[in-house]
């Protein structure tokens, strides 16, 4: 199937910019968070609250969305995309707002360290150390330290998945779901026939994959660490059950579809959406792309239901 009629124009639009990667971080960076408003409407939500948790090397960023005054809601920590390099909570703001009112629980966007200046391991990290600050604390934000869920978009996708890994590894905290929007990161294979056929002319290329690829491991670290390729992780049993959406047109899709062939196979449960005609991002869009609020709708109600009492 050829690119959706609106993503294709959308396609078109974005091109006319340069890529993140080839310009300043700094402007990739402000870009990105300009960028918010292909989110759609800034939706209000009950409360949004800005605070700090402690982390490995300093406090974390951390921005907390209310959908409801109601307490004991369930929590869905979300770690934002960008190639682990760009993105924060300016970027996904619009994003965070729509998924905590339609998933009715507490949203928590994590402003981790970005690489290159903190390569890996220091973004997952700190997600990770967020999360259990959040588990311990989740009174205090309204939420039910028993209704927990991690993911993300992009590369917040695959620290959903790591801090699902890590938490099994060190026994806490407990996470009932993880929600992979468009993972990427999974792992470094650009044999896959996605990188082949979508590697240029679809918003995301494996041009921009690579660079994301020399910033995350600027320090130097062995790209077989299970917590930055998921893929590659022994064993994936005991993990909590999962949503994986990916898009037809993303490279990144095959590194999606084998964590899910994964999962099952370790007998997670997992529920996996291939959108046909859609791009990397195309949720990010929904200002844009229509497919976009679909998806977001799909997340949303996976996450309600499996947070529910």
């Amino acid at each position: 199937m050829t690119l959706a009629p609106d993503a294709a124009e959308l396609v078109e639009q974005l091109g006319r910019n340069p890529a993140p990667h080839e310009q300043p971080i700094e402007q990739a960076r402000a870009m990105l968070d300009a960028g918010d408003v292909l989110a759609g409407p800034k939706e209000p939500v009950a409360q949004v609250d800005d605070r700090s948790v402690p982390g490995p090397e300093g406090p974390i960023p951390i921005r907390v969305y209310r959908p409801s005054p109601r307490s004991r809601l369930g929590i869905a920590m979300f770690f934002h995309g960008g190639g682990f390099s760009i993105g924060g909570l300016a970027s996904h703001d619009r994003l965070c707002r729509a998924l905590a009112n339609r998933s009715g629980c507490v949203v928590v966007a994590v402003d981790y360290r970005l690489s290159p200046e903190h390569p890996f391991p220091a973004g997952i990290e700190d997600s990770f150390a967020a999360t259990e600050w959040v588990s311990a604390n989740a009174a205090t934000i309204g939420g039910d330290r028993h209704r927990l869920a991690v993911g993300g978009d992009s590369g917040g996708g695959t620290f959903g998945a790591a801090v699902a890994l890590m938490a099994r590894e060190r026994g806490g905290p407990p996470i009932r779901f993880q929600y992979l929007l468009n993972p990427g990161g999974l792992d470094y294979d650009y044999s896959r026939p996605s990188c082949l056929d979508n590697g240029e002319g679809c918003f995301l290329t494996v041009d921009a994959i690579r660079w994301v690829e020399e910033q995350y491991f600027a320090g130097g670290a062995e790209r077989s660490d299970p917590r930055a390729a998921l893929n590659l992780a022994p064993d994936l049993s005991g993990l909590p059950p999962a949503i994986v959406l990916t898009a037809e047109h993303d490279p990144a899709r095959d590194q999606g579809a084998e964590y899910v062939r994964r999962l099952r196979a370790a007998g997670v449960p997992v529920r996996h959406t291939d959108y046909p005609g859609m791009i990397h991002g195309w949720v990010n869009f929904k200002g844009a792309i229509a497919d976009g609020e679909r998806g977001l709708d799909e997340l949303a109600a996976a996450i309600r239901a499996a947070l529910a009492d």
